[in-house]
């Protein structure tokens, strides 16, 4: 398919909180290298600035971050700090918060909720920023109860830290015991075409249900997690693409979009090229007989 003059409006509009984005967005986690965090080799710095420059032309107004996204010699928010501020009016920049790495690299003990203060200024400091527009409270395996984490960014919000909170990595209850708390505006969950999961289908539907956004992570990567994009591809999935003259992770995306109105993909990369490729998925309409042979080995599986 053509991409050239294809920008992210084209995949439609949803709003985080009073906070309107378009729906296919940036995830910065693959500006930092050859793969995520400490895996691969660190990035040319201004490839990573051009990328992040040419998002903004192509429309996006959405951008996913977090402190703990760096390698050995770059770091995401620095980056976006570099190539982006002054930031343009309607940019809604998403970070979260929770996971921990040292500056070796290495995961550290996840935060506990007397921590997430020191966390949320990180991010405001490498921002540059007095607030940030969306944090998501990240559910580490070290708990199962998000009361008392989600409780600590309500009240940072409370004192103007934050704009809106999010969660990520959750089940439904989790969704209903941070609403008992304050406001949730959307949820990040893993979520793929190939990655059958009745929980989080669930959540899907219930977030639909009550104007939740849900933004999928590894969407298009799928089993290659962090480590980058998978090269394995169903073939019911190859001949969509063919049919559509499209890539299969541009109708992983496009499929992605198709799970409902208030489903917000942010594929990440270092590449310009891929980065067009990506945006312009979001143009794809795809038919309810594609769609039937996309769901099938899915709803096999399941």
């Amino acid at each position: 398919m053509s991409s050239q003059t294809i920008t992210a409006d084209k995949a439609g509009t949803w709003k985080l909180g009073d906070l309107p984005v378009h729906r296919l967005g940036f995830g910065a986690m693959r500006l930092t290298g050859s793969a995520a965090f400490h895996l691969g080799t660190p990035s040319d710095r201004d490839r990573s600035i051009a990328v992040l420059r040419k998002a903004i032309d192509l429309g996006v107004n959405h951008i996913d971050t977090a402190a703990f996204y760096f390698s050995s010699l770059r770091s995401a928010n620095e980056l976006i700090n570099s190539a982006l501020a002054p930031f343009p009016d309607d940019l809604v920049i998403v970070t979260k918060v929770g996971p921990y790495r040292t500056w070796s690299g290495e995961w550290g003990t996840s935060a506990r909720p007397e921590d997430l203060r020191a966390h949320v200024e990180e991010n405001l400091r490498q921002l540059g920023r007095d607030h940030l527009d969306v944090v998501n409270l990240r559910r580490m395996p070290t708990y199962d109860s998000i009361a008392e984490h989600f409780g600590a960014l309500a009240e940072l919000r409370e004192a103007g830290l934050i704009r809106h909170l999010g969660i990520s990595n959750v089940e439904p209850r989790h969704l209903a015991e941070a609403q008992g708390i304050a406001p949730v505006v959307c949820v990040q969950n893993r979520y793929a075409l190939d990655r059958p999961d009745p929980v989080t289908d669930e959540l899907l539907r219930i977030c639909g249900e009550q104007g939740i956004a849900f933004v999928p992570f590894y969407a298009v990567a799928g089993e290659g997690g962090e480590r980058g994009a998978t090269t394995t591809h169903d073939e019911e999935v190859r001949a969509v693409a063919r049919a559509h003259g499209a890539s299969p992770a541009q109708i992983r995306i496009a499929w992605t979009l198709h799970q409902g109105p208030h489903v917000l993909v942010i594929p990440g990369t270092g590449n310009p090229d891929h980065l067009v490729e990506n945006v312009a998925a979001g143009a794809i309409r795809l038919t309810d007989e594609e769609l039937h042979r996309l769901n099938a080995p899915r709803t096999k599986a399941g």
